[in-house]
């Protein structure tokens, strides 16, 4: 698998690289956001780690201009703690977040997670190779959402979540259900990331994310497609 850490901070990215080289990984090193976007562009890479603050184009226009053709996991890196830096993150694309200074055990847990989800993307609960409520439709064969036979571009993490709801198209999920089914952990305070990807999921596959046809919350219950 092979892994781009970007920071401007050469002795944060020698680390980085070093902890992920020993569990096996090949890393592609970039020190800010231009060199991330040509290595991406010339290089397979299944996974990035990407800081927020860096010279030349921070993280989160180069993490933008990424999500325009790739859905690789990618993980927001940064020194800030604060939920704004957190959900700004999450809404331009980022599947995970951590925080500086991070501990090497979590970090390699969070790679790790991200690249059984981008290997394995729509392990829940496989019925069928096809999920569809109206005009949604999801190919888990070629891993493809459809909206009226218009394709949809979801990150892996939206992609799972959308999956679980189609896949049991009426039922209703608590945020608390949805952070376990595709983060694979127990929630501590999943409302906020949970909330953020459903926003994302929404402005993607509906024609008004306002009123929305599928993708719907139930209020102080949690949310669900729509059975059509």
């Amino acid at each position: 698998m092979n892994i781009l850490v970007c920071d401007d901070d050469k002795e944060i990215v020698d680390a980085i690289g070093i902890y992920l080289e020993n569990e096996g990984y090949q890393i592609f090193k970039a020190f800010n956001g231009e060199e991330a976007v040509n290595i991406v562009r010339e290089q397979e890479i299944h996974l990035i780690i990407m800081d927020i603050m860096m010279p030349k184009m921070d993280g989160i226009k180069a993490t933008m201009q990424i999500r325009e053709r790739h859905n690789i996991p990618l993980i927001m890196l940064s020194a800030k703690s604060e939920d704004y830096d957190k959900i700004l993150g999450l809404n331009i694309g980022a599947d995970d977040y951590i925080t500086k200074p991070f501990n090497p055990l979590e970090l390699i847990a969070r790679v790790k997670s991200q690249l059984r989800r981008y290997t394995t993307l729509g392990a829940i609960e496989k019925k069928s190779n096809v999920y569809q409520s109206g005009g949604l439709k999801i190919d888990d064969e070629t891993k493809t959402v459809t909206v009226d036979g218009e394709e949809v571009r979801l990150t892996p993490v939206q992609y799972k979540i959308l999956k679980l709801l189609t896949a049991n198209a009426g039922k209703v999920f608590s945020i608390e259900e949805i952070y376990e089914k595709v983060w694979n952990e127990t929630p501590l305070n999943p409302e906020n990331t949970v909330a953020v990807h459903i926003r994302k999921i929404r402005e993607k596959i509906e024609i008004d994310p306002k009123e929305p046809r599928y993708l719907k919350v139930v209020w102080g219950v949690g949310y669900k497609v729509e059975k059509i």
